[in-house]
C-alpha cells in the first residue's frame, strides 16, 4: 500500500460515558441495516427512537456495573494510533454508533489531501448488519471525490487466527487449565435467522472461524453459540443463554468451561456484562467452573494482523458491501 492512501479502522464503537447512552442506542436502533421492521422510514425511525429512550435507563444500568462506559472506543483509539506508528500509513478511527463522532470524522477526510483510502473492519466476520451499514453511511457522508476499498473480512486469515490461539492459550496457562480438561464455549453476537436467510454470509463466516480456532485445541470439547438476541423472531441458534440454563447436556463432563468471545474483538458490554455477569454465573450455579477469556483488544499480535491485512489484495468496493 502507498504512502498517499489512508487506513481507517471501522468499530461499532459504544458511550464514553453514561451519557452517550440513549444517543448511541438511538444510532443503533434507528439504523436500518440493524432494524429491518417493514414499515415506512419514518415510522421507523420515529418508533425506535421511543424504544432506545425507553431501554436507555436499564443499559445505562448495565454499564455503570462495567465502569459507566464502553472500552471501545477507547481501545479503537489506541489501535489506530499503534497501527500508525507501526506501518507509518496515516490512520483513522470510525465509531459507527456513536453521532457525536461522525460530523468531524468525515469532515476531516472530506477535507484531507488524501483521495484513497482502505478500510479495514474491526469485525472480522461480514455482515450486512456491521461491516454493511458502515458501508453504507461511507457511501451517504464520503466525497465522491475518495476512493475507498475495502478488507472486507477475514473469517480465517492466518494472522487473526493465529492471534486469537495466542489469547485463548495466554489465558489457559494464565489460570493454570490444561487443553484436555477445560470446554472451550465460543459464543458470538448473534443475528435475525432471517437475515441469513436473506443472503447475510455472517453464520458461515462464524462457523469458519470457529472450526480454524478449535483445531489449534484439538485435545478440548467445544462448541458455538450466539448471544445478544433483541426483538422477537427467530436468531441464530443455538441461543448462549439457553446453553447455559442446562450445562450437562453438553459439557461432556467437563468441569472447566472457557467462555471465548468470537467476533468481539474488543471487550465491551457484550462480554463485560453480558458474559461476565449473566452467562458465568449460570454455569456456575450447575457446580461447575466457568471463565471468561478476554477479547483481542489491544494485544500486540491484533495490531500484527491489522498491519498484515493492509497488504490484502482481495479487496472489494464499497458499493459492493452495501444490501440492496
Amino acid at each position: 500500500m502507498v504512502a498517499e492512501t489512508g487506513v481507517i479502522l471501522a468499530n461499532f464503537g459504544g458511550p464514553r460515558t453514561l451519557d452517550e447512552v440513549t444517543s448511541f442506542l438511538t444510532e443503533l436502533l434507528t439504523d436500518e441495516d440493524v432494524i429491518r421492521p417493514k414499515i415506512p422510514r419514518f415510522l421507523h425511525s420515529w418508533l425506535f427512537k421511543k424504544i432506545a429512550q425507553r431501554r436507555a435507563p436499564k443499559i445505562s444500568h448495565d454499564y455503570a456495573i462495567i465502569g459507566g462506559k464502553s472500552p471501545v472506543f477507547e481501545d479503537t483509539e489506541a489501535i489506530a494510533a499503534a497501527l500508525q506508528h507501526a506501518t507509518g500509513q496515516p490512520v483513522f478511527a470510525f465509531h459507527r454508533y456513536l453521532p457525536a463522532m461522525h460530523a468531524p470524522f468525515f469532515d476531516s477526510l472530506n477535507n484531507i489531501k488524501l483521495n484513497k483510502f482502505l478500510v479495514v473492519p474491526l469485525y472480522p466476520q461480514f455482515s450486512y448488519a456491521t461491516t454493511g451499514s458502515v458501508a453504507r453511511l461511507f457511501a451517504k457522508k464520503l466525497s465522491p471525490e475518495k476512493t475507498i476499498q475495502w478488507v472486507k473480512s477475514y473469517p480465517t486469515h492466518p494472522h487473526y487466527i493465529q492471534a486469537m490461539e495466542n489469547c485463548l492459550r495466554t489465558f489457559l496457562q494464565a489460570n493454570s487449565l490444561r487443553e484436555e480438561e477445560v470446554f472451550l464455549f465460543f459464543s458470538a453476537h448473534g443475528l435475525p435467522q432471517h437475515f441469513v436467510t436473506e443472503g447475510d454470509p455472517y453464520e458461515s463466516e462464524c462457523i469458519a472461524s470457529y472450526d480454524a480456532i478449535r483445531a489449534k485445541f484439538p485435545q478440548s470439547a467445544s462448541l458455538l453459540a450466539f448471544q445478544s438476541k433483541f426483538g422477537p423472531g427467530q436468531w441464530l441458534k443455538p441461543y448462549t443463554g439457553t446453553l447455559c440454563n442446562n450445562p450437562q447436556s453438553w459439557n461432556k463432563e467437563r468441569k472447566h468451561i472457557v467462555f471465548v468471545p468470537l467476533s468481539f474483538t474488543s471487550d465491551h458490554l457484550e462480554t463485560l456484562f453480558e458474559i461476565e455477569h449473566l452467562y458465568v454465573p449460570a454455569i456456575r450455579a450447575h457446580g461447575l467452573h466457568a471463565y471468561r477469556c478476554p477479547a483481542l483488544n489491544r494485544r500486540p499480535d491484533w495490531i500484527d494482523t491489522l498491519s498484515a491485512l493492509l497488504h490484502s489484495q482481495d479487496l472489494t468496493s464499497n458499493e459492493l458491501l452495501i444490501r440492496l
